[in-house]
């Protein structure tokens, strides 16, 4: 059957397309010098319009295209239309059933991995929304035309919901298997721990991203959530015990946390590891030559002393390596240097040790050549920093010497060698599961460590818990941006927020939150107390009235509360700690950095050292060009590490906080504190 224009109409029209012919399943429309074949599959609308005179065809395809036949005598294109869309919907009829039974197999295909038992990732969930895709490319119709047909609707609905907000999909059903985890493992989320765990807790726990970051304020529970982690997977079967993988950051902190898994797993399989250690592991598992730790890592003084004996050799020996120090010290350091042969001068030997020892811990712990330590650097002090490279290297040499006589590697050295080993396939990572504690501690060596680890098994997951508030060892290598930027380092997953704290009573919780979150920088996240505390909780007082302090404390501190006495420095350790013993004899007091302080819980908290000038806090940026190139670059905010060091301060406390300030020269911190609503009292 066919339709022709007349040869009026034709003429008229002046249009390509003069005549239409139906096929089998579609129609072919053609003129003197074009044809367009459109197949029914193809078709989305069929319209008879009359003009003055003629009829006209129009056949909508898809992207908006329209092909039009005009100059057609109105009575016949109207037999014409009618007879080709009463074909056109019988056969869209006979597709719909097909349609409609690929769109119901790949749905019944969705629900049984819903049925599983298990947590959709983000990865899974990937799947099926392609398997959605695929489903779509073999349907006979377009789908924007399944709405017309009710046999196709419903499910081409629950598709789109795939389609268009995939979470949302995904979340809800997580969020069913969730609430039913913790309904039919209750005695488990009870027993765990010495107390329940709380939902946040619980829904961390049962979590399955392939990658999810645990972020959890000072208090809330962290080793918990950890240790809980590692029942889950014994108690679900999901791993055993040889398959999990549990990371510390000190020997001190793997044997506390062994200890916990101890009494609550009721098991010794399982065993955390510093990631030395792993990396000694990895080793001895994937060479013939097990390595030694050298002994130097545990000895300062003997480390420290062979970087003064190679700096002094250099400079004794040539003119240009003892000019290049003494600008150094003088220009970047402005130390005041001895005329003559400073280098033998016994004080500032003493005053550069440590110095010597921390940069070429940096430059071992980068790896890199020299040229390409360089090429790492800022622009703006790279021609400076090479000059320093080569002032370092002979120290670098001596202490790679020192190591070969030894026969040892040292830390830096270990984990480098244990990524070459993974690398290039000589050891097999048997574990399924990585557990991290205290992950805002993590450098990128670290961090290198871990991703070759999980590129031998792309199904191997990380649970990390940390607090980016709690960052505060930079100075260390520690780079913060793996742990506020995870998933960028670490692939895509979830982060869960530990909401309640079980230290510190809701008034330190709000200083200390508004404190550290006027750093934008921070990751904003809700920490609630479960006790309030009063509006004194926090205060500001003179550093005279120490002793005035620790009297009052004395009448109401029970013997068995603890009393933390912290500052930025050791040395600033007050004075009236030397007579603590026979004055303050029931006080239970302890002196420590803010830096050692990490991990510690205390009744009272008392911070000294609040000032400007000599030894202040905040203390101010000074780093050298070594560290400026070497270290992760600086936030772009005042004071963010020191801020981050008073937070850490002050979340220490149970009950009470006292910050002592200098009257005469008052840290900056002063102002803001009191700005944020924290009293300031003359006496305590």
């Amino acid at each position: 059957m066919e339709l022709k224009a007349t040869s009026l109409g034709k003429r008229l029209a002046q249009h390509p397309y003069d005549k239409v012919v139906l096929l089998n399943a579609g129609v072919k429309v053609s003129g003197e010098r074009h044809e367009y074949l459109i197949p029914f599959n193809q078709l989305l609308a069929i319209h008879c319009k009359r003009g003055l005179v003629w009829g006209e065809l129009e056949f909508v395809l898809p992207e908006e295209k329209v092909v039009r036949l005009h100059g057609t005598e109105w009575a016949e294109t109207q037999r014409f239309h009618h007879h080709l869309n009463m074909l056109w919907q019988q056969w869209s009829a006979e597709m719909s059933q097909v349609a409609a039974q690929v769109l119901h197999n790949v749905l019944d295909e969705i629900a049984a991995s819903h049925e599983q038992n298990s947590w959709l990732t983000r990865d899974k969930t990937l799947g099926l929304q392609q398997k959605i895709v695929n489903a779509l490319q073999a349907l006979p119709l377009s789908t924007s035309r399944l709405v017309e047909f009710e046999n196709c609707r419903e499910a081409w609905r629950q598709c789109q919901a795939w389609l268009t907000d995939i979470d949302q999909s995904r979340q809800a059903h997580n969020q069913a298997w969730t609430d039913a985890m913790l309904n039919q493992y209750a005695d488990f989320f009870a027993g765990i721990e010495s107390s329940p765990l709380n939902p946040a807790q619980a829904r961390a726990v049962v979590n399955g991203e392939r990658s999810l970051l645990v972020l959890a304020g000072a208090g809330s529970g962290k080793t918990s959530v950890l240790v809980a982690r590692a029942g889950w997977l014994l108690t679900r079967n999901e791993a055993s015990p040889e398959q999990i993988l549990l990371l510390a950051f000190g020997r001190k902190a793997a044997q506390e946390m062994d200890e916990r898994i101890a009494a609550r797993l009721h098991t010794r399989d399982i065993t955390a590891r510093t990631f030395h250690a792993l990396a000694l592991y990895i080793i001895q598992q994937g060479s013939k030559k097990v390595p030694v730790v050298s002994q130097l890592e545990n000895d300062t003084e003997a480390r420290q002393k062979i970087f003064i004996d190679a700096w002094q050799q250099q400079c004794s020996e040539k003119k240009a390596q003892a000019k290049g120090w003494r600008q150094w010290l003088e220009e970047e350091l402005n130390w005041t240097v001895p005329e003559g042969s400073f280098w033998q001068n016994d004080k500032l030997a003493r005053r550069l040790a440590p110095r010597l020892d921390r940069w070429v811990s940096l430059m071992r712990m980068h790896g890199g050549a020299q040229a390409e330590m360089i090429a790492g650097a800022p622009e703006e002090i790279r021609a400076l920093f090479s000059k320093r490279v080569k002032l370092m290297a002979p120290l670098l040499k001596a202490w790679k010497t020192a190591l070969k006589e030894e026969n040892a590697v040292d830390f830096s050295g270990l984990i480098h060698q244990a990524i070459n080993i993974l690398e290039k396939g000589r050891f097999v990572s048997p574990w399924k599961h990585i557990l991290v504690d205290e992950f805002q501690d993590i450098s990128p060596q670290r961090a290198a460590l871990l991703a070759a680890l999980r590129a031998q098994n792309k199904y191997t997951t990380l649970f990390a818990v940390g607090d980016d508030w709690q960052a505060i060892y930079r100075f260390s290598g520690a780079q913060l941006s793996l742990t506020t930027a995870f998933h960028h380092y670490f692939g895509e997953g979830d982060r869960c927020d530990l909401d309640t704290t079980y230290r510190f009573n809701h008034r330190i919780g709000e200083v200390a939150n508004r404190f550290i979150q006027q750093n934008p920088n921070q990751l904003a996240k809700p920490l609630n107390s479960l006790s309030v505390g009063d509006k004194k909780a926090v205060t500001l007082l003179a550093d005279d009235q120490l002793d005035a302090l620790l009297d009052k404390l004395s009448g109401y501190a029970k013997p068995d509360e603890r009393i933390l006495v912290l500052a930025r420095y050791h040395h600033l350790k007050p004075a009236s700690l030397a007579k603590a013993a026979t004055r303050w004899p029931k006080l239970q007091l302890d002196f420590m950095t803010i830096h050692a302080s990490k991990g510690q819980q205390a009744d009272y908290v008392i911070v000294v050292g609040l000032q400007e000038g000599s030894d202040a806090f905040p203390a101010p940026a000074r780093e050298s060009v070594m560290e400026q190139a070497l270290l992760p670059a600086v936030e772009d905010f005042p004071d963010a590490e020191e801020r981050r060091l008073l937070y850490v301060a002050m979340t220490r406390a149970r009950h009470r906080v006292w910050l002592l300030f200098n009257k005469e020269q008052p840290s900056a911190f002063v102002e803001v504190l009191k700005n944020i609503d924290v009293p300031l009292t003359r006496k305590p």
